[in-house]
């Protein structure tokens, strides 16, 4: 444990001359994380030899420090440990050093290394690639430090669930390693949560087959939303659309970020689109658009608008989907608009 009582405490100086021999800075350090400062104790040396060995420069080594200076107050045992368990997901050291680099926190975080062994065997045991499970230990570390039985858990419920709703033996494993790449986040959540949701789902009359669809199109972000939110999301989607809730089912299986997003979200997106002069009507038909935030809704509908394309009296399927799909249906509105119209027919006039 160490002290962040930083008042009446020095700044170790053998600390400090490790680190200017490393030419890291230290006014950042001070900046960020000065208690690090104040330890009695620092491996500087043996950290940055750890580091050297696995094939870092002085470069590298001297970032590393400056964005993670706590990183010097882990034994050289400990992080050795943590060397090695990540070794078992790593292709080789060049690529776990490039990891180290980018996030270094996720590293060097050596508390829970049992937790950290036994999930990363249960997730290969599970069939998940190895470079997706460098990729949750460096963007969703903590679902590491759950113990292994809970994360077991929770993928258990999952498989009982999809089986319960009409999914097959032979395709669950799939649907399982996809979810869980798409969201890892979901074994934060509890057995029961995940449940709860499901239940609500299937009270509100969406069949199993239709809630297998709602989970795959939401990456088991619903999971992650509670039965009372959702509830005031369809409620406010209801009022808005005026009606019934057979046909707001339907929205929902087309647009599930009517089940998703909160009520202040769907309020803040809709009332950016009635400003641009787009009717509730034309939201009804094309609700995807909900999906896509204000200032990226202004951003397409002024691209569009400088081709002479008024999206108040078309369709909104233009202004629809990611990035890449946006800049293809840009761009044949744009070749459509710059080609020149040709008649076949009529006399080329060629001068000699």
């Amino acid at each position: 444990s160490y002290t962040t009582d930083t008042k009446s405490r020095e700044e170790n100086k053998n600390t400090l001359e490790n680190l200017y021999s490393l030419s890291v800075d230290i006014t950042k350090i001070r900046r960020l994380k000065e208690w690090v400062l104040l330890q009695d104790v620092a491996y500087v040396k043996e950290i940055a030899g750890i580091l050297q060995e696995m094939g870092a420069d002085e470069t590298t080594v001297a970032n590393i420090i400056e964005c993670c200076p706590e990183a010097i107050l882990h034994t050289p045992a400990e992080i050795n440990s943590q060397r090695a368990l990540w070794q078992l997901v790593c292709q080789n050291e060049k690529q776990l050093i490039k990891l180290i680099e980018q996030f270094p926190e996720s590293f060097f975080t050596t508390e829970y290394q049992q937790n950290q062994k036994a999930n990363i065997l249960f997730f290969q045991e599970l069939g998940l690639k190895n470079n997706i499970i460098t990729r949750f230990l460096t963007s969703a570390p903590n679902i590491f430090y759950n113990p292994v039985e809970k994360n077991k858990n929770v993928i258990e419920t999952l498989q009982r669930s999809y089986l319960n709703l009409g999914g097959s033996e032979a395709n669950m494993k799939i649907w399982i390693l996809k979810l869980l790449s798409q969201n890892p986040f979901i074994l934060l959540n509890t057995s029961t949560a995940i449940e709860d949701n499901l239940e609500f789902l299937q009270k509100n009359d969406f069949t199993d087959q239709e809630v297998l669809q709602l989970l795959s199109k939401l990456k088991g972000f619903i999971f992650q939303l509670s039965s009372t939110t959702m509830q005031k999301s369809m409620l406010f989607s209801k009022n808005i659309f005026k009606c019934s809730d057979q046909e707001l089912k339907q929205l929902v299986l087309k647009c599930p970020a009517l089940l998703y997003y909160s009520v202040p979200v769907l309020e803040e997106r809709l009332e950016g689109l009635l400003r641009e002069g787009i009717s509730i009507a034309q939201i009804r038909d094309t609700p995807m658009v909900l999906e896509l935030t204000t200032q990226i809704v202004q951003y397409r509908i002024k691209k569009l608008s400088a081709l002479g394309y008024d999206i108040k009296s078309g369709n909104l399927e233009s202004l629809n989907g990611t990035k890449k799909d946006f800049e293809v249906a840009y761009g044949k509105i744009q070749s459509k608009k710059e080609r020149p119209i040709f008649n076949p027919v009529a006399p080329l006039h060629i001068e000699d």
